[in-house]
């Protein structure tokens, strides 16, 4: 039995305005307890605009739910109009973010590079990042699944200390199943992340690797999260679309607790 607390983070992607953002938070608050918290962190990542109004709210109310943002730059500062730097996330006590979205990976032209850049930015404010890695459906029937994966790995995370490879949570997320209602077999999703938790004690021995979190992201639902979350080495989800109604998200947390 693994002592890694389940982690289940919330990726709202571009939905929710600042005040459908406080609403689901409080919503959330209501359907969860603290058997809830006590067995499980919970974490929702809003967009930009609404980080602010949901910092205020957990803080104001008390609500023990951590604050992530979905993506920053590498850089902390300069003339990069339109981004968002990891110390100003900070200031706003984010405390995870999410870095190589396959997303952000495929729609806006991130490369392993960027993505290593950021997660070094994420951790040099001292916060912890969740690097997202996956192969696409072409890549799984052409049998690349491990060796793509293990790749993305090693680009995000090989060179770096011991102690700061055990702060970072790794999402693996197979592009074919995010937002199409497909979800890899429970045996898919145990197999990869096994791979990768064997490939971090490769890198950075077995003590690191047992710390690392690993979740699956993928279409994952109330209806598939308990399954999902009985494999030895999942600990836990990066939530898309069922993340954004309180309800639903509310039984994936109960699903790993």
């Amino acid at each position: 039995m693994s002592d890694r607390k389940p982690f289940m983070a919330g990726n709202w992607k571009m939905h929710h305005t600042h005040l459908e953002a406080i609403q689901v938070v409080q919503k959330l608050s209501y359907r969860l307890d603290k058997k809830d918290y006590d067995e499980v962190d919970v974490v929702v990542c809003p967009a930009f605009t609404a980080l602010r109004s949901v910092q205020t709210t957990l803080e104001g109310d008390r609500i023990p739910i951590g604050l992530g943002a979905q993506n920053c730059h590498w850089e902390a500062q300069g003339a990069f109009t339109g981004e968002i730097s990891a110390p100003m996330l900070a200031k706003l006590h984010v405390q995870y973010v999410i870095v190589g979205h396959s997303e952000r990976r495929q729609l806006m032209g991130e490369t392993d590079e960027i993505v290593a850049r950021k997660l070094r930015a994420v951790l040099a404010a001292d916060m912890q990042p969740i690097v997202c890695v996956g192969e696409t459906l072409e890549q799984r029937e052409a049998g690349e699944t491990d060796a793509f994966v293990a790749g993305q790995v090693q680009a995000a995370l090989a060179d770096l200390p011991s102690d700061r490879a055990g702060r970072c949570i790794v999402a693996y997320e197979p592009i074919w199943a995010i937002g199409t209602g497909r979800n890899a077999t429970s045996e898919d999703a145990g197999q990869v992340i096994g791979a990768i938790r064997w490939q971090l004690s490769g890198i950075f021995g077995d003590a690191a690797a047992a710390r690392t979190r690993i979740q699956y992201g993928g279409s994952v639902k109330p209806d598939n999260a308990r399954e999902l979350m009985t494999l030895p080495d999942v600990d836990g989800a990066l939530v898309g679309g069922a993340s954004l109604d309180a309800d639903s998200f509310a039984q994936i947390v109960a699903a790993a607790g």
